[in-house]
């Protein structure tokens, strides 16, 4: 959702350039860092997911090995 904002906040940007509508172009700015912080959030928690898997792969490696060495 985050570069679907970006882009209609700059589509609004540009509007109000050309329309000289300042308050249309406040609202295509405040659109668009909301657009580029949704993409951020969803990065990071991307990263989080990815981070989280392979802790839980680790945790099972360790368990089988503990497994293996218990008998």
């Amino acid at each position: 959702m985050g570069a679907f904002e970006e882009a209609k906040g700059k589509v609004k940007k540009v509007v109000g350039d050309v329309t000289e509508d300042p308050q249309l172009r406040q609202e295509g700015e405040a659109q668009e860092e909301r657009g580029e912080a949704e993409s951020e959030a969803t990065q990071e928690r991307a990263k989080a997911k990815a981070h989280d898997a392979k802790a839980k792969e680790k945790e099972m490696e360790q368990r089988a090995a503990r497994s293996s060495k218990d008998h």
